[in-house]
């Protein structure tokens, strides 16, 4: 069981992370895997052990309604899992397995170069950078234009030396991956780019096969970003998430700082750094040639 019983390997990644004192049932006996046992499982869905094999095992790929619904409850799901199962469940037809280049639509790209002092750029269906404005390319290496943020955010050690919540970005990398595949039954098998990231990167790192396994499939629409930046300090900005629309699976990733705070002035430095570099220069000779950080 595996890539190509994505349904099933779901199943049991969500299964074994229960444990049988979470749901109610005594703990008896030693137990050659963790979490819960199919029968055990079978039974809180209300279901047949012998049905619920065939669905792990992925002889069976069409479970109904009332079994999906009994199956999320019975795993505790969350609003996104629950989703992901039923994008399992009931996959999109595969499109072909083609590379397409993508291109942003000229009114984006125009909207982020107009942002002096707003991180932004678009990311692609395979989280490829496909534009971004000059602040975003200054604040990490990651959101440079041409860079594939899954395979730096695990291969590149300034990334991860700038981010210091390096191990939650690398989780809501993957989860975010998956979720973006996760509409086509089999999608890392059918599309050649995420073969291929899926299978540089396991070989090329611990870390993302495990997370991988995990089966996680959250994509994210907010969230905090903390980057001890080489020239201006701790930035701390939100992020949002944007659905460009007409595109292939596009998005506009917009950072911003709190106002008033320490991390919006270091943005507006920032800014000017990336505007005229000759600044770090002088900066740095005034500050004594350490790093450029706020009073």
């Amino acid at each position: 069981m595996g890539e190509d019983n994505p349904l099933g390997e779901f199943l049991r990644t969500r299964r074994e992370r229960i444990r049988p004192e979470d749901v109610g049932l005594p703990a008896m006996g030693r137990r050659r895997v963790p979490g819960l046992r199919r029968e055990e499982l079978a039974m809180l869905a209300g279901i047949s052990i012998d049905y619920y094999v065939r669905l792990e095992q992925g002889r069976d790929h069409r479970p109904s309604e009332q079994v999906l619904a009994s199956l999320a409850t019975a795993l505790r799901l969350d609003e996104k899992e629950l989703a992901h199962l039923y994008r399992l469940a009931h996959p999109a037809p595969r499109r072909r397995s083609s590379r397409h280049i993508e291109r942003v639509p000229n009114g984006i790209q125009q909207l982020i170069m107009s942002w002096p002092t707003t991180p932004a750029f678009v990311q692609g269906r395979h989280m490829d950078v496909l534009c971004s404005n000059q602040l975003a390319t200054a604040l990490s290496p990651i959101y440079a234009r041409g860079v594939n943020q899954v395979r730096a955010v695990f291969l590149d050690p300034a990334v991860r030396a700038l981010h210091r919540d390096w191990d939650r970005v690398t989780a809501a990398v993957v989860a975010g991956l998956r979720a973006r595949v996760a509409g086509e039954a089999g999608a890392e098998a059918s599309d050649p780019r995420v073969a291929e990231l899926v299978g540089e990167l396991s070989v090329s790192s611990e870390r993302f096969r495990r997370l991988w396994a995990r089966q996680d499939a959250k994509p994210t629409s907010t969230g905090l970003c903390r980057l001890d930046h080489p020239q201006v300090g701790l930035i701390e900005l939100r992020y949002e998430k944007l659905a460009v629309s007409g595109t292939d699976g596009q998005v506009l990733v917009v950072y911003h700082a709190e106002p008033g705070s320490d991390s919006e002035q270091a943005l507006v430095l920032l800014s000017g750094i990336a505007a005229d570099p000759r600044r770090i220069h002088r900066s740095g000779q005034a500050a004594g040639g350490g790093r450029l950080r706020q009073d």
